[in-house]
């Protein structure tokens, strides 16, 4: 089975209820990049990339149409497995991993309905039919960032991720408390994300504030070095976000005990592909981690899934999604949406997802 046709839509997702606000950013709409690759058998693969912003991520919409549409010439009449796969795309391209996630994902979409099994299969198989969930506030205020946690712990959500940073660290210690009130005594796992904002010295400050407090910080610095300053100093655990940009990086982090986990995004390594080694490094290395990604619609969403159920569950920190966030699904009957905090693995072959492709209107590129 190769490569006939390659074709990539721009679809726009205004957020719900925006702004969505992160330490560097604030964002009222995306625009999601989809790929649909259709075989010379004339079976169709779907994969999306959907960057949250310019500012959060060496990453970009137009970045994405772009490198999509250098590589795909020299994609056509190529073999669709995901070792050739990503030679080919190395080849045509260099850097440039998360549009190399969308042409990835679309590819395991493609052969999983060849071969009549599910995405979760040609990962090695899936643990788990219902996968966690968590949810992430935005950086707002801290009475209303705790009544919003409470409503999320109702609601059955494991695990919660509170955004600092991008303002006096004394309204992100008062977030944090106030949280953690109505999180306590709950089973609720706290995750306390700076998005790399934090000084050295505030990233400090937060930890020794709260030392009775059982959070995981998140990237809390903006690079490497400032987190490898701080980490003998911290009394609380240390995940990677978005210092793991590539899968050298996160064997780095790991060899070296620089982390305790990783919140890791599909599209940041270019695809399942990579994060299948990724989640293997981590088994290897006992090291919790995310499956998720940055944004996105039902294509990403199923990806993130199918990923999330191979992975050890005592190791799964949980599956991100950008459903509460959008509105509506690119597949009406299948949309992937969390439910009592958890996920259902889709079903079928491939992704399990059939988008309706009159909702992104006509391709940008076709090749």
């Amino acid at each position: 089975m190769r490569i006939a046709e390659v074709h990539a839509y721009s679809h726009g997702l205004p957020v719900h209820d925006g702004p969505y606000r992160m330490a560097h950013a604030e964002v009222w709409a995306l625009r999601t990049t989809l790929v649909k690759l259709v075989a010379d058998n004339g079976l169709v693969g779907w994969g999306e990339t959907c960057p949250v912003g310019p500012t959060y991520a060496e990453s970009h919409a137009a970045g994405a149409v772009a490198a999509i549409s250098e590589m795909a010439p020299g994609l056509l009449g190529g073999e669709v497995l995901p070792v050739p796969l990503h030679r080919r795309m190395n080849g045509l391209l260099h850097g440039h991993n998360y549009a190399k996630a969308a042409i990835d994902i679309a590819a395991h979409d493609l052969l999983g309905k060849h071969l009549g099994v599910s995405v979760a299969d040609l990962l090695g198989g899936a643990l788990a039919d219902s996968v966690p969930s968590y949810y992430s506030t935005i950086v707002g205020d801290p009475d209303e960032t705790a009544r919003l946690a409470a409503e999320k712990r109702d609601q059955g959500y494991p695990r919660l991720q509170v955004k600092v940073g991008g303002r006096p660290v004394e309204q992100d210690v008062e977030t944090i408390r106030k949280v953690w009130e109505v999180l306590r005594g709950s089973g609720v796992r706290l995750a306390v994300d700076g998005n790399r904002s934090l000084t050295t010295r505030d990233a400090l400050r937060i930890s020794r504030e709260c030392p009775d407090v059982p959070l995981i910080m998140e990237q809390p610095c903006n690079t490497v070095e400032d987190i490898r300053k701080i980490r003998p100093q911290l009394a609380h655990a240390l995940y990677l976000d978005e210092n793991g940009t590539s899968l050298d990086a996160a064997i780095s982090a790991a060899g070296t005990g620089l982390v305790d986990g990783f919140g890791m995004k599909i599209t940041r390594l270019g695809g399942l592909h990579p994060m299948r080694a990724f989640r293997d490094l981590c088994s290897a290395r006992n090291l919790p981690h995310t499956c998720d990604d940055s944004w996105g619609g039902d294509i990403i969403a199923a990806a993130c899934t199918h990923l999330g159920a191979t992975v050890d569950p005592e190791l799964l920190e949980g599956v991100w999604l950008a459903a509460d966030h959008i509105d509506g699904h690119y597949d009406p009957e299948n949309g992937i949406v969390a439910d009592n905090g958890h996920i259902k693995r889709p079903q079928g072959a491939g992704l399990g997802i059939t988008p309706d492709e009159t909702v992104f209107g006509a391709p940008v590129a076709s090749f």
